[in-house]
């Protein structure tokens, strides 16, 4: 038996306005991608800040935000100023020493072990492990010689991440400085008192969430950093090395630790390829020291400092940090954790109403079911 469809002109046209309408919306977002990283970037960092900047517009005599803003602004920036010149310096200066001593090293090598020397006379390979040596020096003394045109044509790219950082930090200014202006703004437009303080309550709920992980993941990051150049500073001591690299160690483990689960180990193996510049022994033990701290950071510092900010298993803390880090790189690691508590805060708020609105919809029917048993 056949069946026919009749549709007609109107809602076949509404339907394909309808489909028309959500490919040109993905479409616009994913052209608009990076405007949107930058503003949702700029947002994260104005809750993460708001804290501090409430807290000085207090105290300041003048409460000016304005003023308290710019404060906070510059301390932020002092801090990522004095990262960046304690950390890179020092690691292109070790890389650069190394590369100029690879010949050396490899001609130390070659005249101490004797037998593979004999093993290469044997099987009359001296023409090409010559000339595999003789390519090993050249390339070294040519990356270091060109260290500085490296850096130079990686100008660009530096260029465009700074001028996105400019402005997602003029961005974040303007939201600290206007955002309780907006707010007020968007609270009168409510003719619903209950609606606008539930609505509120939830805005709350979630800016707790965000800045909760800020701050335990800043306190996580801090025991990291000091943990990785206390360690170096006392291997450099033991192994006689230089103990300039502490501090460096120090700000690479602080920075990459605030990406959370792996954050942490992508810092202490920068910090190992650093130190196996000067010492591979110091290197191996301070890599196997820290995968202990990590033991120790995993089941006793982070569940006790961001399990009661957070509330989240430790599955979803894993997917939306995998999905943070495969969209967005680093940044996107960094706040994915507390996106996905914001969601989870909307989750149970939409599953509390639900089951209100349910239950209210079965009052009636159970009224009326009673009241056909009392006939």
């Amino acid at each position: 038996m056949k069946v026919k469809i009749e549709i007609d002109t109107r809602t076949f046209v509404r339907f394909w306005l309808v489909v028309i309408g959500f490919v040109l919306a993905a479409w616009a977002i994913y052209s608009a991608r990076t405007a949107l990283f930058i503003i949702a970037a700029a947002l994260f960092l104005a809750i993460a800040i708001s804290p501090v900047v409430n807290r000085l517009a207090k105290v300041l005599p003048s409460k000016s935000r304005v003023l308290s803003t710019a404060i906070s602004y510059v301390a932020v920036i002092a801090v990522l100023g004095a990262i960046i010149f304690l950390a890179v310096p020092p690691i292109v200066d070790q890389t650069a020493k190394f590369a100029q001593n690879v010949p050396n090293l490899v001609d130390s090598a070659t005249k101490q072990y004797a037998g593979l020397n004999n093993f290469v006379n044997h099987y009359q390979l001296q023409p090409e492990f010559t000339s595999f040596i003789k390519s090993i020096k050249t390339g070294a003394t040519e990356f270091a010689s060109s260290l500085g045109s490296i850096l130079v044509t990686g100008i660009g790219s530096i260029l465009s991440i700074m001028a996105a950082v400019i402005l997602i930090l003029v961005l974040t200014f303007l939201m600290l400085v206007e955002g309780p202006i907006w707010l007020e703004r968007l609270w009168s437009v409510y003719n619903d008192k209950d609606k606008m303080e539930n609505n509120r309550n939830i805005l709350s709920r979630m800016y707790g969430v965000v800045t909760g992980y800020v701050t335990g993941q800043l306190s996580i990051a801090a025991i990291a950093g000091v943990v990785a150049g206390v360690s170096v500073f006392v291997l450099c001591l033991i192994f006689n090395i230089t103990t300039g690299l502490a501090i460096p160690a120090a700000a690479i483990v602080f920075v990459f630790a605030l990406v959370p689960m792996f954050g942490e180990t992508i810092g202490a193996i920068l910090v190992s390829l650093v130190l196996a510049l000067n010492n591979v022994t110091v290197a191996v033990i301070f890599l196997a020291f820290f995968v202990l701290y990590q033991q120790i950071d995993g089941n006793y510092i982070l569940p006790k400092i961001q399990s009661k900010k957070i509330d989240l298993s430790a599955l979803a803390i894993i997917i939306s940090v995998a999905i943070g880090l495969y969209l967005f790189g680093p940044v996107g690691g960094i706040i994915s954790i507390p996106i996905a508590g914001c969601i989870r805060v909307l989750i149970e708020e939409y599953l509390i109403k639900a089951k209100k609105n349910r239950i209210d919809s079965e009052k009636p029917l159970s009224k009326f079911i009673k009241k056909v048993q009392s006939l």
